[in-house]
């Protein structure tokens, strides 16, 4: 399956938008500097109190759509 590692960088204050489904994307950049969309859903199983600092790997299904992510490092 593809995946793609991305650095998040989401304040509290920013994640809570997300949470509220006030946002449903989140943009991202990856470490080899494309810019990345997945589902704001996402979030809920990486959320600190802090917010969503770190570098994360992205897993696609073979047609493109999220299905899971995991985090590579804190940041």
């Amino acid at each position: 399956m593809p995946s793609i590692d991305v650095d998040v960088q989401l304040s509290a204050s920013e994640c809570l938008r997300h949470y509220r489904g006030e946002v449903q994307q989140v943009y991202a950049y990856s470490l080899d500097g494309r810019r990345v969309l997945f589902p704001a859903r996402a979030l809920r199983r990486i959320l600190r109190r802090d917010g969503v600092k770190g570098v994360f790997r992205l897993v696609f299904t073979d047609d493109g759509r999220f299905e899971s992510i995991a985090e590579l490092r804190q940041g």
